[in-house]
């Protein structure tokens, strides 16, 4: 038994990525994203966080590098939690309440290559960089602006824009292979209240069973919801015999 190395055909890396190769070809035509008047399928988010890792890559990003990111909600944060680390990096995603200041430092201490800006933070985002160069003596991290993807604003910070970059890339891109489950895919920090903020890392393992158990999670709420306490086990096993 000491003789059965890892292969392919016992042995698969955890990591989310996989959860999107799947939607892309299971659920092609199917809805992935509804954002105003903008509709994408999961073929189209697929090719679209592609073509944005092909650019990642074009712009030097190197595997374990960190892109950060400072927006709410909107579908380019969906994408780029797919597409930084198909292109080998690691996702920052800043909270959008934190001051300048805590921003600066979180881009100081990951070190970010580049700043992803939503272009409502756009303010609050110059002052942080600001900081980052004058205080704390840093290069800035190469910028680029998120517009409004159905109402674009023209709003610029530099000269790189999100659309351009994911229009740019590579449909036809090679996600980087995840060789060790163990690699990092995100890192995530705290709120700064009681202190200077925390890093805390992800790695590719964690964020698939995260996932995992938040799905099985919800199940069981929806059955409890649905079936009553006393039926809950069976409504999760499926119909009984005599059903």
């Amino acid at each position: 038994m000491d003789k059965l190395p890892k292969c392919g055909a016992n042995y698969v890396p955890l990591t989310p990525l996989t959860f999107l190769t799947r939607a892309s070809s299971s659920y092609a035509n199917r809805t992935s994203i509804i954002y105003a008047n903008v509709r994408f399928t999961w073929r189209q988010t697929h090719e679209r966080c592609c073509r944005l890792a092909s650019s990642l890559r074009s712009l030097n990003i190197v595997k374990n590098d960190v892109v950060s990111v400072l927006a709410p909600n909107v579908p380019a944060m969906l994408e780029m939690h797919f597409a930084v680390p198909m292109a080998g990096a690691v996702l920052n995603a800043i909270n959008t309440r934190l001051d300048s200041r805590n921003v600066a430092l979180i881009l100081k201490h990951s070190e970010a290559k580049i700043f992803f800006i939503d272009y409502e933070y756009i303010d609050k985002a110059k002052k942080a960089i600001e900081i980052l160069m004058a205080d704390f003596q840093m290069p800035m991290p190469l910028v680029v602006v998120i517009d409004d993807l159905d109402s674009p604003t023209g709003i610029r910070f530099r000269e790189l824009e999100y659309e351009q970059l994911v229009y740019q890339g590579n449909p036809e891109y090679a996600p980087e292979s995840i060789d060790d489950e163990w690699d990092p895919i995100t890192l995530n920090y705290t709120s700064g209240t009681t202190s200077e903020p925390k890093g805390v890392v992800y790695s590719h393992r964690g964020a698939f069973l995260s996932t995992l158990s938040l799905i099985l999670g919800q199940r069981w709420v929806l059955s409890l919801y649905t079936y009553g306490p006393s039926q809950c086990f069976t409504a999760m096993d499926g119909p009984s015999h005599g059903e």
